[in-house]
């Protein structure tokens, strides 16, 4: 048995407390606890706890000491429940307080793996380039469970998707002028795919683009006709250098009748 001989306030935490004991050798400090561990359990001076007690008094303290922490890790951000417990597992607090922390941070509504995966769709569609697929891995990633993330990509309407996956295709149409209408369109696709669009968004984005300009295309072809021929000119001539660059643009997905002008036009025949 001990006896409170003295509780003091701490000096960098005015919100904890300082438990003097008497175990009958005099004064000593005993533990320290929070303000609501203290009120919870009515600790006052001449009070007298038995062993087990004051050691189950610590250990409420160590859960609500975690909790208050978990609490700060949630201000930043929501979380999931998986980063919740990866957080306590990373801090080495032992797995019976996680699922005692867990649960009371739903019991306080501070914690829902569907109010949360709702949040991270409206974030992603607002501030990111990805399609719904990238959406989900991420929410996989952070252990949301499957039918919780099909009801928050609801969220990700086809409309959404359609305007932000034209919006990259247009960007990427600017970036890619140097080559054949064929192989930008094939480029565009992968690239949406890649940014996790469904094919029928991806599909209906492609067709929303303008249809190609003849002097672009042309633009093109005598831009990658060009390197080919400097590729090419060197190691061969005639008709092999010829069929090199007739072989050459057709792979770049350039019609044969471009081909043949840059060839007639382009191509100085020694042969």
């Amino acid at each position: 048995m001990a006896k409170i001989t003295r509780i003091t306030t701490q000096k960098k935490q005015k919100n904890r407390y300082n438990i003097f004991l008497d175990r009958g050798q005099g004064e000593a400090y005993g533990f320290s606890v929070d303000e609501d561990i203290l009120i919870k359990y009515r600790l006052q001076k001449s009070l007298e706890l038995e062993e087990s007690t004051i050691e189950a008094l610590i250990q409420k303290d160590t859960i609500h000491k975690t909790y208050t922490q978990t609490i700060n890790f949630l201000s930043y951000r929501m979380r999931s429940e998986k980063e919740i417990r990866d957080y306590l597992f990373k801090h080495e607090v032992d797995e019976e307080h996680i699922d005692e922390i867990v649960q009371r941070l739903y019991r306080e509504k501070l914690l829902d793996d569907l109010e949360f995966a709702v949040a991270l769709v409206r974030t992603r569609i607002q501030t990111s380039s990805k399609g719904p697929l990238l959406v989900k891995k991420e929410l996989i990633e952070k252990g949301v469970d499957a039918p919780k993330i099909d009801e928050a990509l609801e969220h990700y309407s086809f409309d959404a998707q359609l305007e932000k996956a034209v919006k990259l295709a247009e960007k990427k149409l600017k970036s890619t002028s140097k080559k054949s209408h064929r192989e930008q369109i094939q480029t565009i696709q992968q690239n949406l795919m890649q940014k996790g669009f469904y094919g029928d968004v991806v599909k209906e984005a492609v067709s929303q683009l303008p249809e190609e300009e003849g002097d672009q295309e042309w633009e093109a072809v005598v831009f990658q006709g060009e390197k080919l021929l400097r590729k090419f000119e060197r190691k061969t001539e005639g008709y092999e250098l010829k069929q090199k660059l007739k072989s050459g643009l057709y792979r770049k997905g350039f019609p044969i009748d471009l081909i043949d002008r840059f060839i007639e036009e382009y191509l100085v025949d020694e042969g």
